[in-house]
């Protein structure tokens, strides 16, 4: 499909002047390819110079974040919020600790951020954060140490009406817990200013699994399309922690087989399948702060391939629930070599762009981590809402209101698919459902 003219007029722009982000322009291109097709048809946007505009961060801030060791030597990291798009709602996205963050990768996952807030239908608007601070290898005084000095920066700049910070990558319950202290310290306010907070202080249920949750929901969505069922399947994961945790929780509960999970070492193959301790000792493998599958293999003598990917093992469905760029043409062209009928991003933007262009015309069921892994993000907002009203809502209702979310997602990629000419396909569904209902509104309300 050739892109339209004005995307690529911006697109062009774009890459000479952010050359280095290799990661941001990856997400704009995907994007712009698949909003051509309703640019094609609706003038308005170009008129309104809206690509121009929601390419570009309403804000961003860069701040240093200086702390001390436990040797009492000091320390200084580089802190990021890329508050990208309020047009839907106030700014809502996590922080990344992680020693790979950079500019180019915040607002990557910032830009991705806007419409998958979108889809979700709550009134969330895009936003990303965080540090080139790597909490593995730190001790517990360390890490709050630095929760608390990269806390002082940023309470200036977000609130429950204004930003909403998540986790990410290196930021869990426990990075949570000393970052909402040390707001609360510097600005005496108790207010949902930060989702994945503790149960007994404000946290929604479901919240750590509710990612992983939502990309199995989204996979059975994409299987029932095709009078399937993930009952029965073969399930390869990638990564070990809260996605991957939770998507091998409810793809067993749901009757399907999870037979690899990986870590930044390399992976293993459980063939009898992962459930019951297995699945608790994924926990535990986290905890350990090691960042090392080969645990696993270890504690329960399975197979460990060290420095390969999962992709190599045979399965039904592939859940890419790690990080970004984790899928090269050449995993992919195993996984369709080997069978695989359903690929179900976890991760944001694991595919690389060349081998999701493979996937897409290759036919089999293909979804974008914008459409599949934002029940994470629809829990934050479904936990907003319990702040908001001090309401605090049962495992079974938050269960049920991220099912619908995730129905919902994955009905409006398959509407907006079918009616730009492009049925089944789920990247272009859902990159033109989320820019749409962002774009309207941002001409709705003029200069913004």
């Amino acid at each position: 499909m050739a892109m339209n003219a004005y995307a690529q007029r911006v697109l062009d722009d774009l890459s000479k002047r952010y050359y280095w982000e290799k990661e941001f322009l990856q997400a704009a291109t995907e994007v712009m390819e698949s909003i051509s097709l309703i640019l094609d048809r609706e003038p308005k946007y170009e008129k309104a110079n809206i690509l121009e505009r929601i390419v570009e961060p309403e804000r961003i801030v860069c701040f240093r974040v200086p702390w001390k060791d436990d040797k009492g030597e000091f320390r200084v990291n580089r802190g990021y919020r890329v508050q990208f798009n309020s047009a839907i709602g106030p700014y809502k996205g996590g922080l990344r600790f992680h020693s790979t963050v950079t500019l180019s990768i915040i607002k990557f996952l910032g830009f991705e951020q806007i419409f998958k807030n979108s889809l979700t239908g709550l009134a969330m608007g895009g936003g990303k954060g965080g540090s080139d601070f790597d909490p593995r290898g730190k001790s517990e005084n360390e890490v709050m140490v630095f929760c608390q000095s990269f806390m002082t920066e940023l309470a200036r700049h977000i609130g429950a009406d204004t930003d909403v910070p998540a986790g990410d990558i290196g930021v869990g319950g426990r990075e949570i817990g000393y970052l909402f202290g040390q707001y609360k310290r510097l600005r005496n306010l108790f207010e949902g200013v930060l989702t994945g907070k503790g149960a007994n202080w404000g946290g929604s249920l479901i919240r750590p699994e509710a990612t992983g949750y939502g990309v199995t929901y989204f996979a059975q969505e994409m299987l029932r399309t095709r009078g399937q069922d993930i009952a029965g399947k073969i399930v390869v994961v990638s990564g070990f922690g809260n996605v991957a945790w939770g998507a091998v929780q409810k793809v067993t509960e749901l009757g399907g087989k999870v037979v690899a999970i990986s870590g930044p070492d390399g992976f293993v193959h459980d063939a009898d399948g992962i459930r019951g301790e297995k699945i608790e000792y994924m926990l535990a493998m986290r905890a350990s702060g090691r960042d090392r599958v080969q645990d696993y293999a270890e504690r329960f003598h399975v197979p460990f391939y060290a420095g390969k990917r999962p992709w190599s093992i045979k399965c039904d469905v592939a859940l890419p629930c790690a990080t970004q760029n984790e899928v090269s043409v050449e995993d992919v062209q195993q996984l369709l070599k080997n069978g695989c009928i359903c690929i179900t991003e976890g991760a944001n933007m694991p595919v690389v762009l060349d081998a999701a262009k493979i996937l897409i015309d290759s036919k089999i069921l293909y979804s974008p981590g914008k459409a599949s892994n934002a029940g994470g993000v629809g829990v934050s907002g479904l936990e907003m809402a319990q702040n908001s009203m001090r309401l605090k809502w049962s495992r079974e209702e938050v269960d049920r209101e991220l099912q619908k979310i995730m129905r919902n997602i994955h009905q409006s990629c398959v509407e907006a698919a079918e009616q730009y000419g492009c049925p089944g396909n789920y990247v272009n569904g859902a990159n033109i459902a989320g820019f749409k209902k962002v774009a309207d509104s941002m001409i709705d309300q003029g200069l913004v």
